[in-house]
């Protein structure tokens, strides 16, 4: 009997190691080591600068929660005290957190690779791992990722991670825009086998360097430049033995990337990708950035990701028309504006003959009167005096903007700074009270920036800051002015509203009720998710997706605005009309030949009829009513349309082949719906057609009969 004790033991001792090493840990950079984000990580970490009123690190929280996440290693640098008081004091840390661990640890690391080579020293990685920033906004599930990653570990152990990217477009409002990463892949084996950035600009290069051996040992490979890399890699501990191998990788992609792929021959180490092409996902990792993932977040894009989730301990926001949110306790004077796609945070006041639009307003806020706030960031217990016009531009906690100020387009004001009356602030501006460096005692306030009584100046990066961070002053600035990227229909949200007159009004000063609706507010959230679902349906098929995955993409924001099948149906016809449209024209797809309107109308509704059957529910009723609500909107749309008789004739044509308009409610559109169009005329033919059908098919059933 002795020596089954031992045994006994070393069994459970093996089955706690497994258990260890199948636990999943995430890895959070807290800090970026990049200086965009200055002058406000002079004072604060990226991490736990606000987006949409709730700190950068709560959306990534959330996402590794998601992905099953056991044990947290959040890896701190500068400010390493307020990261650690503000996740002491966090839902992370209660007995209810989603995490078994959640531990900081700090370090005086001034690069990723020095961070990476630290984490390795302190044998703390027990198997496969994320390694993330803190600044990730995704809601992309992991779990397919995680099994193909670990499947391809079982058979290869030189598979050491696996990179998830993002298809998108090319010119994605999120992407960085000094640069482009290139990724060359194998598609059958999902393997990364070159890495490479380029210059956008015009002197940058248009080529990528391969070596030759790549071309002649794999029989196809992608070149890409459409994927979004959030920075988001499963790694295995190998990985941090090549960074203490490599003192010269500094950064995850630019050195450790393009280095372990060039030394394939040497150390015969594997990168994979997985990529995906749903969801969310985008890393804020530049200003430019983080207005775009703002206004996404707004847009619910990244739903559940949104401000009514109310990721904080305490928030209470509510989700209202126009996308506007609200927590409770918001003051508002009866003849303010908050206009939609914004947010308004906790006792904020907004005084008599304001207009908010497109803009976040944080906790504690206090907005005079006649101020103009637009696509602008204001944080918690910020001051904008009576008069004043605040355009894109960000203004920090505890500062105070005075009387009949004009702060222009990209402009930054950093904490606690104090902006005199009637002053203008250009949009290069970026002012802050942090202590000069090198400077222990003396005036911190340049009069000439800030106006007389005001408090700043204006902050200047060092040197050796732009040494180390080459990019951060092309990605350093709030506003991106180039046509093509404002107007992008490639981004998540693909198409902005266009604003209107429509308005969220005020009813009275209640704490409790400080928001109505008015009519029009239905018109402005009918007409976001008119241009956003057809963009996304249209974009989908240009892309050759199928219909299941167009609904994927669709389905989530349908949900989230609580989009009527009207609604869906409008956006399914625009979409398709485009479709056609473009079709007859000849675009790219079709190799520059237009087809003819039938030919269009088969391609289109045969492969998509999916998402046509998915908006009408009526074949069981005896009036149907989601049949003339699709006719009518076709004829409506083809009304102005070159050809739009083919189009129609068409439309009715396979559409009834298909089964997705029935006899029925072809003849009760044509009965009920708009009459006397010119639109109609070939349409006749059809009816016709189908009523001398149906005569002939009685008098066969009489001829039976009588025989």
């Amino acid at each position: 009997m002795a020596p089954k004790g031992p045994k006994g033991g070393a069994v459970k001792q093996k089955s706690k190691e497994d258990q260890r090493e199948n636990t999943l840990q995430a890895v959070v950079l807290a800090d970026s080591y990049e200086t965009r984000f200055t002058p406000f990580t002079l004072e604060r970490p990226r991490c736990l600068l606000p987006l949409a009123n709730s700190p950068l690190i709560e959306y990534t929280l959330e996402f590794l929660a998601n992905a099953g996440v056991e044990d947290i290693f959040i890896y701190c640098g500068i400010h390493t005290d307020q990261v650690e008081d503000y996740i002491s004091a966090s839902k992370w840390k209660l007995p209810s957190s989603p995490f078994s661990t959640v531990t900081l640890l700090r370090s005086s690391a001034t690069s990723v690779g020095d961070a990476m080579r630290d984490l390795d020293n302190r044998d703390l990685i027990t198997g496969d791992f994320l390694l993330v920033s803190g600044d990730v906004v995704s809601n992309l599930p992991l779990e397919s990722a995680l099994a193909k990653h670990r499947a391809r570990r079982e058979k290869d152990k030189n598979a050491i991670m696996t990179m998830v990217l993002r298809e998108a477009g090319n010119q994605h409002r999120t992407k960085r825009r000094g640069w482009r990463p290139v990724f060359v892949i194998a598609p059958v084996l999902e393997r990364c086998l070159h890495y490479e950035e380029m210059s956008r600009g015009k002197e940058g290069g248009s080529y990528v360097s391969l070596d030759p051996e790549l071309l002649s040992s794999h029989g196809e490979i992608e070149v890409r430049e459409d994927l979004i890399d959030c920075y988001v890699d499963i790694c295995t501990p190998d990985v941090l033995g090549l960074w203490s191998d490599n003192f010269d990788y500094q950064s995850v992609r630019k050195s450790f990337l393009f280095g372990v792929l060039k030394d394939y021959e040497l150390n015969g180490k594997t990168i994979h990708t997985y990529v995906i092409k749903e969801n969310y996902a985008a890393r804020a990792r530049s200003l430019r950035a983080y207005d775009a993932i703002s206004k996404d977040v707004i847009s619910r894009w990244a739903y559940p990701l949104c401000p009514d989730s109310n990721l904080v301990t305490g928030q209470n926001y509510k989700y209202g028309r126009g996308k506007v949110y609200a927590e409770e306790g918001v003051v508002l004077a009866r003849s303010s504006v908050v206009k939609s796609r914004s947010v308004v945070g906790k006792e904020t006041s907004i005084g008599d003959g304001s207009v908010v639009g497109d803009s976040v307003l944080g906790r504690r806020c206090q907005i005079g009167k006649n101020v103009v706030i637009n696509g602008a960031y204001i944080w918690d217990d910020a001051v904008v005096g009576d008069g004043s016009v605040v355009d894109q531009a960000i203004v920090a906690n505890e500062a105070m903007v005075g009387r009949n100020c004009k702060i222009e387009p990209g402009a930054l004001i950093s904490y606690g700074v104090r902006i005199a009356d009637n002053r203008t602030v250009p949009g290069t501006s970026r002012i802050t009270r942090a202590k000069r460096k090198g400077r222990d005692t003396g005036t911190q306030t340049d009069i000439a920036i800030v106006g007389q009584g005001g408090t700043g100046y204006s902050y200047s990066p060092d040197s050796d800051d732009n040494a180390s961070d080459a990019s951060s002053t092309d990605s350093s600035h709030l506003v991106y002015t180039h046509p093509s990227v404002s107007t992008s229909t490639s981004s998540i949200s693909t198409l902005n509203s266009i604003d209107s007159d429509n308005e969220l009004l005020p009813r009275d000063t209640s704490r409790h009720d400080s928001f109505r609706s008015d009519p029009s507010d239905d018109a402005t959230q009918n007409r976001d998710f008119h241009l956003e679902a057809t963009a996304s349906i249209l974009d989908g098929m240009q892309k050759g997706d199928p219909a299941e995955v167009i609904l994927l993409e669709l389905n989530p924001y349908r949900m989230a605005v609580d989009a009527s099948q009207h609604e869906v149906r409008h956006a399914v016809v625009a979409s398709f009309m485009k479709r056609i449209s473009n079709l007859m024209e000849g675009d790219r797809a079709s190799a520059g030949n237009g087809v003819a309107a039938g030919e269009a109308v088969k391609m289109v509704f045969g492969t998509y009829k999916e998402l046509v059957e998915r908006t009408i529910f009526d074949k069981q009723r005896k009036e149907k009513s989601d049949q003339v609500d699709f006719l009518t909107l076709v004829q409506r749309d083809v009304a102005a349309r070159t050809k739009g008789k083919q189009i129609l004739f068409a439309v009715l044509e396979v559409g009834y082949d298909l089964e997705l308009v029935e006899e029925e409610g072809v003849m009760q559109w044509w009965g009920d719906g708009i009459k006397g169009e010119e639109v109609r005329e070939m349409a006749a033919e059809f009816v016709r057609w189908l009523r001398e059908a149906e005569e002939d098919d009685s008098d066969d059933d009489e001829s039976e009969e009588g025989g």
